[in-house]
C-alpha cells in the first residue's frame, strides 16, 4: 500500500492548489492507472518556494549500481521509515508530497481472486500522499509513506497511505520547523469517501481510461 492512484487534475491546477510552481517534463495526465516506475507529479519546498516536479514512482537508495540492483520500493513504512538506512536521511532532509486524485486497494476473493477497490477524498479535492525523495544519478525517485489502516480502510487492507491535510503540508515540507512524525497517521474518520469496487481490469499495468474507476457490484 499504495501501489497504484490516479491523477485527473491538471497540472496547473496542482500547481495553484499548492501554490506551487511548475517544473520540465511533468507526465500529462490524465492517467486513471498510475503504475510503479511511472514518472509522476510531485510537490517539494525549497527554502520556501515550492514546485511540482516530475519524479519516478519507485525509490532508489543511493548504493544501487542500477535501478533495478534490489528491490522496487514504492512505499515507506511510518513505523521504520526514520531508522531504515534506505530513509533515514530522505524522511529528515526531503520530504514531499505526491498529488493524487484517488488511489486503488484490493481485497481478496474466492480462490485468491484480487478485487480492487477505489477510494477518493469525501470533499472533492486531490489528495496529499505523504513522501519522501531520493536523488540517484541524474534521476529522482520517490516513495510513498504508508501506516496503520484507519476506520475508513481497515475491512480492506492493513494499511493506508498518509493523506495530508492542507494545514499540514506546510511542516510536511520542512517550512514550518520540526516535528513531522506526528503527520505519519491514518485518516479521520469521514475525510476518504466509502471506498466501491471497481472491475478487475484495473490488475493489468496496461490498463487506462475512466472506465477504470467506474463501480461495478461487490
Amino acid at each position: 500500500m499504495c501501489g497504484r492512484f490516479t491523477i485527473t487534475h491538471p497540472n496547473e491546477a496542482l500547481a495553484a492548489l499548492f501554490d506551487a510552481s511548475l517544473g520540465n517534463d511533468l507526465p500529462v495526465g490524465p492517467n486513471f492507472n498510475v503504475c510503479p516506475t511511472n514518472p509522476v507529479a510531485v510537490v517539494t519546498s525549497d527554502g520556501g518556494v515550492r514546485r511540482v516536479r516530475a519524479m519516478r514512482w519507485g525509490f532508489i537508495p543511493s548504493w544501487y549500481k542500477a535501478p533495478n540492483d534490489g528491490p522496487l520500493i514504492i512505499n515507506a513504512r511510518s513505523d521504520t521509515v526514520a531508522t531504515k538506512p534506505a530513509f533515514r536521511a530522505a524522511i529528515r532532509e526531503r520530504r514531499c508530497i505526491v498529488p493524487a486524485s484517488g488511489f486503488y486497494e484490493w481485497s481478496e476473493g474466492e480462490k485468491g481472486a484480487r478485487l480492487p477497490w477505489y477510494f477518493t477524498r469525501a470533499d472533492g479535492q486531490p489528495m496529499a500522499l505523504a513522501g519522501v525523495w531520493q536523488r540517484w544519478g541524474d534521476m529522482d525517485t520517490v516513495a510513498i509513506v504508508s501506516t496503520e489502516a484507519g476506520p475508513g480502510m481497515a475491512e480492506i487492507h492493513h494499511r493506508e497511505p498518509v493523506v495530508l491535510e492542507p494545514a499540514d503540508w506546510p511542516l510536511w515540507l520542512g517550512e514550518a520547523g520540526h516535528g513531522a512524525a506526528v503527520l505519519m497517521r491514518a485518516s479521520q474518520d469521514g475525510v476518504l469517501t466509502k471506498p466501491f469496487r471497481v472491475g478487475v481490469a484495473v490488475n493489468s499495468n496496461r490498463a487506462s481510461g475512466p472506465a477504470l474507476i467506474q463501480p461495478v457490484a461487490a
